[in-house]
């Protein structure tokens, strides 16, 4: 969430921000939040007069009680009742502001990086590295769906009989080459710095809403209405909100954290190849790193990040690139995203298979998650967050890139993890 007094010094750089991300009726969001900020001060103003009145009034009162004027102090007890009437006014007055004011902010996504282009969507996103050799498969080929089906390793039909469509069951090694990326991609995390946590799978709204998903991603998430509670789309959720609140010294950063769960996204795909498969799933499991960091190295620790992401890829030798996501597709929450996709050569099209990104103070604000600085002062803190990795479309890679006449080959550096060198 946006900084109303950062809105207010700086409106001309916030509206610039949000027409890199063709953000409708900008103008207008920004006068009405800078509209209920002012209304929200004047009362505030006027509910400190008025407090500061009767507390003046109250001690007058104990005077005139002390000295035998009690004529007096009754006349002025009656102006202290007309007060605590009107600063009770002012304050559901004030409250209503305020939230007004709340309401506002969460509609308003951050403002992107000054690196970030303009742009309208994924179509314009900027290439900015790319690496590995794209393997010659040969003219037959198959998508990884056609694989699974043929290795017997992954059951679409029998999760949709269990489920619905989105929720795949994973068989015999299929199942145990899942559980070794889990172990590998938490591993290489762990030997990076970060800190293991096992954390729940559901959330409640307060911890949705400091990340960002609620109130922007309001229904592509699951909902137990019952308990209100929300199954998680990533562990950044619960990750991150085990800080929310906290007032850190500035000797803690950085703070790094790492865990596996499962994800749930209602999320509605279309039909075709595109979403065949792993391509796009309801549920799926994935690996995430988290990092709070001073705002002065924040840019410094995504560059390990995107750095760390891509030793894992070279290890497991799959062609990917980066791309540095436009305005216009960049999400709700982030400044600055870098995405990576991995080629895969059966379904001849780029996958990604996570982002790496930098949310500056954004999360934080919501989150009140703060620093003590040198001198001695409170400051936002920088969160980031990024896959390390994403299952779905990386086991789809492999499985499609490692595929062979005799089945399907295990990247040497998961062979130790799974037990075995191929599918067949």
């Amino acid at each position: 969430m946006l900084q109303v007094q950062f809105i207010r010094e700086n409106k001309e750089v916030v509206l610039a921000g949000l027409a890199k991300r063709n953000f409708a009726d900008a103008e207008a969001i920004i006068e009405k939040v800078l509209n209920a900020d002012e209304n929200r001060r004047a009362t505030q103003v006027a509910l400190d007069d008025v407090l500061a009145e009767s507390n003046t009034l109250s001690k007058e009162i104990g005077g005139l009680f002390k000295s035998g004027e009690v004529q007096k102090a009754n006349i002025l007890k009656e102006k202290t009742s007309q007060l605590k009437e009107q600063s009770k006014e002012l304050s559901e007055t004030l409250n209503g502001f305020a939230d007004e004011l709340q309401n506002l902010l969460y509609q308003i996504p951050n403002i992107p990086h000054a690196s970030v282009k303009a742009g309208n969507s994924e179509e314009d996103n900027e290439e900015i590295f790319k690496e590995g050799i794209i393997p010659d498969l040969g003219e037959n080929a198959l998508p990884h769906w056609e694989l699974a089906k043929k290795y017997d390793i992954i059951d679409f039909e029998l999760g949709t009989k269990i489920t619905g469509a989105g929720f795949p069951v994973y068989k015999g090694k299929g199942a145990r080459l899942q559980r070794a990326l889990i172990n590998y991609f938490l591993d290489k995390n762990i030997e990076a710095g970060y800190k293991e946590y096992q954390v729940p799978h559901l959330v409640n709204a307060a911890s949705a809403t400091a990340t960002g998903q609620l109130p922007d991603k309001d229904g592509q998430m699951y909902h137990s209405t019952v308990d209100d509670l929300y199954l998680i789309p990533t562990a950044e959720v619960p990750i991150t909100n085990m800080f929310r609140g906290n007032l850190i010294q500035e000797s803690d950063f950085p703070i790094t954290a790492t865990g596996y769960t499962p994800c749930f996204r209602r999320e509605a795909g279309s039909y075709g190849a595109h979403v065949r498969g792993l391509n796009r799933l309801h549920q799926f499991d994935k690996v995430e790193i988290v990092r709070v960091e001073h705002p002065d190295k924040s840019y410094h620790a995504l560059s390990d990040m995107v750095e760390h992401i891509k030793d894992i890829l070279r290890e497991l030798k799959l062609p990917y690139r980066i791309l540095r996501l436009c305005g216009g597709d960049t999400g709700f929450t982030a400044a600055l995203t870098f995405d990576f996709e991995l080629f895969s050569t059966a379904q001849d099209r780029w996958l990604e298979i996570s982002s790496a990104s930098n949310f500056e103070t954004f999360q934080a604000n919501r989150l009140k998650l703060r620093f003590k600085n040198k001198e001695g002062k409170s400051e936002l803190a920088h969160t980031l967050n990024g896959s390390s990795l994403a299952l779905p479309r990386v086991l789809a890679g492999i499985l499609e890139n490692y595929q062979t006449k005799d089945g399907i080959k295990i990247p040497d550096v998961l062979v130790p993890y799974c037990g075995f060198e191929m599918i067949q």
